[in-house]
């Protein structure tokens, strides 16, 4: 049982293609009237028919007052992290701290060259990522920077503005070594899709990121875990994910968060997404929170 005890967000993933903008549109402040906590971003700037994250997550942010915004996830090896920094500084300002991000190394190098980016695998991969994320936390703080090793050259950056409240900084994981990342150097971990990493799946990746975070002094617990999740709510034949009615929904992430330990759901609808956002918002969530806590009390 790996419970951390940590409170429980919601949130739903928007569609960055330029041709579902108005559904996005009406999803983002949909979501913020029924109350969810999070709207997630994914960040493929090598498709020509999505926008860019930040251009779009700058417009709704626009359209809404409450609800925060991350990258799901955005893509280090396209995006210089001092410059990465600067833009979730300067919005996290702008929307008085509504701003997280989620990053990642990049899986996809082909896609990455083909925008002149450099296509880093493996072991380069590693410690690039792990070198950026110690770069943004160093500029989100409003620090000088400054690193030089064979993937960064950075002489003395005076970063800021400061942001408002923490930019939590969650990384995109599924290997060993960049889930070891994880645990000794981000604010949280972004699960791939629960169709990539399926729930039996996940508890060795929760160990790894726990014993990393161990190692390196930190509690397992100050580490966010966040899982996306793809699926129905209801009957929908053919659907991928966790697809069901609202009981199963909710007996399946009550059990994802005392047993696997997340402690924030992302939700993917594969269809019908306004009328699934307000079934989720309505029934799933207050029956889930309510279940956890219920578990939590009983201890």
């Amino acid at each position: 049982m790996t419970d951390y005890g940590r409170p429980l967000s919601f949130g739903l993933s928007l569609d960055p293609s330029a041709a579902s903008l108005d559904q996005t549109r009406r999803l983002a402040r949909l979501a913020e009237d029924v109350g969810l906590d999070l709207l997630a971003v994914q960040d493929h700037p090598y498709q020509p028919g999505h926008l860019d994250s930040w251009t779009l997550i700058s417009s709704l942010s626009v359209a809404t007052e409450r609800i925060s915004f991350f990258t799901d996830v955005a893509d280090l090896q396209l995006r210089p992290p001092t410059m990465l920094a600067k833009a979730a500084a300067s919005l996290s300002v702008l929307t008085d701290g509504r701003i997280h991000l989620g990053v990642g190394g990049g899986a996809f190098a082909d896609a990455i060259a083909s925008m002149g980016g450099v296509p880093r695998r493996g072991g380069q991969m590693v410690t690039f990522t792990e070198e950026s994320l110690m770069l943004l936390r160093a500029a989100l703080a409003a620090d000088t920077v400054r690193l030089q090793t064979p993937h960064h050259s950075v002489t003395g950056y005076r970063a800021g503005p400061r942001p408002p409240k923490p930019v939590g900084l969650w990384l995109g994981a599924q290997g060993p070594k960049m889930l070891a990342v994880t645990g000794r150097s981000a604010d949280g971990w972004v699960s791939p899709l629960n169709i990539y990493v399926p729930p039996q799946q996940v508890p060795a990746r929760q160990q790894i990121i726990d014993e990393a975070a161990t190692a390196a002094g930190r509690a397992p617990e100050s580490v966010r875990r966040i899982y996306n999740v793809i699926g129905a709510i209801g009957h929908f034949r053919g659907a991928q994910g966790l697809v069901g009615d609202v009981r199963q929904w909710v007996d399946t992430l009550s059990e994802w968060v005392v047993v696997l330990g997340f402690d924030t759901f992302v939700f993917w609808p594969v269809a019908d997404h306004e009328n699934q956002l307000s079934i989720f918002a309505s029934e799933v969530v207050p029956a889930v929170r309510d279940r956890v806590e219920a578990l939590r009390s009983t201890r």
